[in-house]
């Protein structure tokens, strides 16, 4: 089992909350695609998948404003 620091996650997000909320976020987009676009071999948990992604800097995103329902 790999151990990511929250040094390690805020590194490309600025911060560790940020860097877990984006890892998670990613988790759930890779638990989405169909087994079979996933790489043969890869036996790695989806969250230790998108950890080791955000750790290299290898997710790109971007922050959007929440919208207020009007009322």
């Amino acid at each position: 089992m790999k151990v990511f620091t929250p040094e390690e996650s805020a590194k490309y997000t600025g911060s560790k909350y940020l860097g877990v909320l984006v890892a998670a976020k990613y988790a759930r987009e890779l638990n989405a695609l169909p087994r079979e676009t996933l790489p043969l071999g890869e036996e790695k948990k989806l969250t230790t998948r998108s950890l080791e992604a955000l750790t290299s800097g290898q997710i790109e995103f971007r922050l959007v404003k929440r919208r207020r329902r009007e009322e």
